[in-house]
């Protein structure tokens, strides 16, 4: 289907009316073989800006706190913040995308997303940073609602895997990158260049998106958005966040722990109930009865399990039992990242040849094995970084081909829904890792790690990993009752 130029809309309010249309292409660029690859090159810049972003603020949480005279507790909810609307408002974003076009806004997304950006560097104070934000969760979620999904509806079925192994690629370069960088952007000129570095990334991303990224051509029906499903799925999200976060800090018996666990069970029910009946849902539960979506899913909450647990409990360890400098430990981390983004693209492009089952079910097998070693390397830094690059290979493996299996679900129209649900559930599996990380780490090594004794430091990380371990080779088993066939 050829895409046509926009059609100028007479009387004055033609530039309103061009704000609610996505444009068309450029011939030159439209008519181009690479066209479908230029709409990769695009997404894999949020791709990367998103995990860059993620893993850059972290490093700029004790200057916040500093500068701007702020709690310790205040200074938390400038990362948890970001996850809880992120989370929350993705499947929404992700159905509104499908009806009024996933170009449109993926790019508004990035607008959104630069501008906050840069209300962050300018916040005067932590209110301000603390909506900014959310406003900048928001725009991330608009680009990651869309990214998976202008892919599907871009590229020739056969190199699905290969193209989502590139956006794999570009996620992993961005996580890798995040602590070097935030070290040098805090070190240089202070916590707000954490967020001024969005900026000209911002501008290109949208430039691009305009220009390069192909208008939808199959919409899902205008209807009535879900409200009522989208009231019930914020707070189920958010109470279940809260929960995660504050495990670690206050455990699993306190009881404000136990009623946000009660709250958001109680309300993804009623959610589970009313989508079940509503007219137009918010997210089509028959998805969830195709059994290659349901372990998709399933295994892909897995591996965010495994990636985020690692990477939170691997540092705590290393400085406690080896007294290693943050910037070596990061270093050491690094590893993990560049064998995921290095791996990533032969995935895909083996999943595109060999199906999904093969490289999901030895992809999470290798992460297995890899965290076992991991678990028990001891002050073995050579032993460690193997390990960690073999969990990288591992994920990277298992990625592209998981990815691309779930991203083909539904019809084509749901692509921005069937995308919002997969970034919805590697939220959850992000902070799932982080929760369950935690508790295993303190509850093996007792007080004593926090002065830094060796013996109990060692054994909460080995509990800690051993059970990551144990969650990917479930995931393995998991996803060998896969497909054989290529993905479509």
């Amino acid at each position: 289907m050829s895409e046509q130029h926009f059609r100028e809309v007479p009387g004055p309010r033609a530039w309103w009316e061009r704000l609610f249309h996505e444009p068309a292409r450029p011939d030159w660029v439209r008519r181009r073989p690479s066209a479908p690859w230029l709409v990769v090159a695009t997404v894999c810049i949020g791709a990367f800006m998103g995990q860059l972003d993620a893993s850059i603020v972290t490093l700029a949480i004790p200057s916040i706190k500093t500068d701007m005279n702020a709690s310790l507790a205040q200074v938390e909810w400038v990362a948890l913040i970001y996850l809880l609307v992120l989370v929350g408002s993705i499947s929404a974003i992700g159905r509104l995308a499908d009806m009024l076009g996933r170009k449109l806004l993926y790019t508004y997304g990035f607008a959104l997303f630069t501008l906050a950006s840069l209300a962050c560097a300018l916040a005067p104070d932590i209110t301000w940073l603390l909506v900014a934000r959310a406003v900048q969760a928001v725009g991330a979620a608009m680009l990651q609602a869309n990214s998976v999904a202008l892919i599907r509806t871009s590229m020739p079925a056969g190199k699905l895997g290969q193209a989502i192994g590139l956006q794999g690629a570009a996620q992993a370069v961005g996580l890798a990158m995040g602590p070097s960088v935030g070290g040098l952007l805090v070190g240089a000129g202070g916590w707000r260049w954490v967020f001024f570095v969005n900026i000209p990334a911002g501008i290109i991303g949208v430039v691009l998106g305009w220009y390069l990224l192909p208008r939808t051509r199959i919409k899902a029906p205008k209807v009535r958005l879900d409200w009522a499903g989208l009231l019930l799925l914020l707070p189920a999200a958010g109470a279940l966040l809260l929960t995660l976060s504050e495990t670690s800090r206050i455990g699993f018996d306190n009881p404000v722990a136990v009623g946000l666990l009660a709250a958001s069970l109680v309300l993804f029910t009623a959610f589970i109930f009313w989508e079940k009946r509503a007219p137009h849902p918010l997210v089509d539960l028959g998805l969830f009865r195709t059994g290659t979506f349901s372990r998709g899913i399933s295994t892909g909450l897995m591996s965010y399990l495994v990636l985020f647990g690692v990477l939170f409990v691997t540092p705590l360890y290393l400085e406690a039992a080896h007294s290693m400098p943050p910037g070596k430990a990061g270093l050491l981390l690094t590893i993990l990242p560049i064998g995921l983004a290095l791996i990533a693209p032969l995935a895909g492009t083996l999943a595109d040849r060999l199906g999904p089952r093969v490289p999901t079910s030895a992809g999470m097998c290798l992460a297995a094995a890899s965290l076992a070693v991991l678990a028990f390397s001891g002050g073995n830094l050579w032993l460690a970084g193997t390990a960690l690059g073999g969990i990288g290979l591992g994920l990277g493996l298992f990625t592209p081909a998981n990815n691309a299996t779930v991203a083909a679900a539904g019809h084509t129209n749901q692509a921005g829904m069937v995308s919002g649900v997969m970034n919805m559930t590697r939220g959850v599996g992000t902070s799932l890792g982080v929760a369950f990380g935690a508790v295993l780490y303190v509850l093996a090594s007792g007080p004593a790690s926090a002065v830094g004794h060796a013996a109990a430091s060692s054994a909460g990380f080995q509990l800690a990993v051993g059970a990551f371990a144990a969650v990917a080779l479930f995931g393995a088993i998991l996803a060998a009752f896969g497909k054989r066939q290529a993905a479509p």
